[in-house]
């Protein structure tokens, strides 16, 4: 049974210091997708000589992976900020080295959510050699329509509210899988990714409705996560949207 961890005040300076480190990923993940890369000449002469030898497909695979991959740390990392602070706030309370620790619990959740780009790659690459995705690289109607309905009743079942649970609550969280030590704090962050993956991945399965580089929906999105997570109505928000989505999607589907 882990020791109940300690959580003293953050002091105003670490905290703008966390914030401000998850506010630069942030940041910087927005910057690649508004100016995206849709081959490795856009990624500059070096990497283009460096991929020429390879075929143009692995290339595209790549490119595709690093689209989600970046897409899931800009769209994900400010909902994950009160895990982090709270993190830090705990491990500054109880040794050394608490930022550097940080930084690894938050790795272990960006490590989940690249593993979940891996399969939205493979997902994405299947729609588009069954022809079911366009060039904007969104699906047809009744498959779109399909993809809302199924996110919309996912947000109303108790899997998707015992994942938003786990989100919502950090210091019960830690209460129950708190270990000290850089790797401990990596574990941690794997074990909250896949909770937030089991709360939101049939949310980012929406963007092949409205184009996957459609950069206003990713928006729209990552606030609907933002507030699910760090509201004190987010179990109400998401029954709401899957209200609203499942109704969305019959629509999509039958009146389009």
């Amino acid at each position: 049974m882990p020791a109940e961890p300690v959580a003293a005040p953050l002091p105003f300076r670490d905290r703008v210091l966390v914030l401000a480190e998850i506010g630069t990923l942030t940041v910087l993940g927005w910057i690649y997708l508004v100016r995206m890369p849709m081959a490795s000449a856009d990624l500059g002469a070096f990497a283009a000589r460096l991929t020429a030898p390879l075929p143009s497909r692995w290339v595209d695979l790549w490119l595709v992976f690093m689209m989600w991959a970046v897409m899931m740390v800009a769209m994900m990392m400010p909902s994950a900020s009160p895990m982090v602070l709270m993190y830090a706030r705990i491990a500054r309370g109880r040794g050394t080295a608490w930022l550097w620790h940080a930084s690894m619990f938050a790795a272990g959740y960006i490590f989940v959510w690249s593993v979940f780009s891996i399969f939205a790659t493979i997902g994405q690459a299947l729609l588009a050699r069954t022809a079911m995705i366009s060039n904007s690289m969104s699906v047809t109607p009744i498959a779109g329509g399909a993809i809302l309905i199924a996110a919309g009743i996912y947000q109303l079942t108790a899997l998707k509210n015992s994942c938003l649970g786990h989100c919502q609550s950090p210091y019960s969280f830690f209460m129950t899988r708190w270990r000290d030590g850089a790797s401990a704090a990596f574990r941690m962050g794997v074990d909250h990714g896949i909770f937030c993956v089991g709360c939101c991945w049939l949310l980012m399965a929406m963007l092949f409705v409205v184009g996957v580089m459609n950069l206003t929906w990713v928006a729209a999105i990552s606030i609907l996560v933002l507030l699910e997570k760090a509201t004190p109505y987010g179990r109400a928000i998401a029954n709401t949207a899957g209200v609203a989505l499942i109704a969305s999607g019959a629509i999509v589907a039958f009146l389009r």
